[in-house]
């Protein structure tokens, strides 16, 4: 199989398009950028990152979907170790790929693509076929009302399965408590970020599962504005699989209820639980106290389980805030 083109995932060049009346629609152009046809420079500032592993079928039909769509636009193939063609595909059709020699994760070709993008709005995308290239202009529509992300909200009828779909209404539920703001779709993969933005939270961005839900939580975190745009999504295209596995993945999968408060406030997240700790070691010292008359050994370990959990919702409060310093840095200075 012979080798394709490869982009440097780690590159740090500059943003080619300035903006200036919208987001997205409006550029300042010199000589050059002057003889490009008018469709190309509308989209001159966006690229899209589409993370895949060996998803060639679902490729076939959204790439060339994608050049119609964005004409002018940078498209990037994150291609996380494939084996079945996708990025010889890519090529073929002069998509730029951003290619590792291994698998590492949904999060890492993720990464990769981000640090490969030279536009300053990208998009992400799934390859698999759910997501469609004529929702993209949805999304980037709302960019015009001033928000440094929009993501595309799948209903309920989008959802992988129903357990899946259970599972991420809570999320949706408990982010939505957590940042006092309606949050729709905490997991979608489909998404527009300005560049510079999401740049500042790769560090925290996990290589494998859930890079949506870390994310969309440091956006809310740094004060950024979020928005969500309804989409409907496809059918997964035969012979394209996911790559979640419910046994693998469930512990995954509680984690994210705890990175979500982490990542946002550690201590509305670990308050109700010293709370817990404390009632449930109230209820029990009465208990004794009116059975019994004494104060048993339960009670204590309650109350001292309440006092450290508190304390350790403290301490998480405030790495957190040292986690998002060069966010509010570089706030302060643009």
């Amino acid at each position: 199989m012979k080798p394709c083109g490869v982009l440097n995932p780690n590159s740090e060049d500059e943003v080619l398009g300035v903006l200036e009346k919208s987001p997205f629609n409006a550029v300042s152009v010199d000589d050059d950028q002057a003889r490009v046809a008018p469709q190309e420079q509308r989209f001159a500032n966006l690229s899209v990152v589409i993370p895949v592993r060996n998803e060639a079928q679902g490729l076939a039909s959204l790439l060339p979907e994608l050049l119609a769509a964005l004409p002018g636009a940078e498209i990037i193939l994150s291609d996380d170790g494939s084996t079945d063609g996708s990025c010889e595909l890519a090529a073929s059709l002069g998509v730029q790929v951003a290619r590792r020699p291994y698998g590492a994760g949904n999060g890492a070709a993720i990464k990769a693509g981000a640090r490969a993008a030279n536009r300053e709005w990208v998009v992400f995308m799934d390859g698999d076929g759910q997501h469609r290239a004529q929702d993209v202009e949805r999304l980037l529509a709302r960019l015009d009302e001033g928000y440094d992300m929009v993501v595309g909200a799948r209903s309920a009828g989008g959802q992988a399965s129903r357990h899946r779909g259970l599972a991420n209404a809570f999320y949706n539920r408990l982010a939505s408590w957590m940042v006092g703001h309606p949050v729709k779709d905490l997991t979608s993969g489909f998404r527009v970020v300005r560049r510079k933005r999401f740049r500042e939270f790769l560090h925290l961005l996990p290589n494998g599962f859930s890079y949506p839900t870390t994310c969309t939580m440091a956006f809310f975190r740094a004060g950024y504005s979020v928005a969500y745009e309804p989409i409907d999504v496809q059918q997964r295209i035969k012979g394209t699989n996911s790559h979640v596995r419910i046994l693998r993945d469930g512990a995954r999968f509680l984690l994210i209820i705890f990175k979500i408060g982490t990542l946002y406030s550690p201590v509305k997240l670990f308050a109700p639980v010293s709370l817990a700790f404390f009632a449930a070691g109230l209820a029990n010292y009465a208990y004794t106290y009116f059975a019994h008359g004494r104060f048993t050994n339960m009670s204590a370990l309650m109350f001292s389980a309440s006092v450290i959990v508190f304390l350790i919702g403290l301490i998480s409060e405030q790495i957190t805030a040292l986690m998002y310093k060069d966010a509010d840095a570089g706030g302060s200075q643009r």
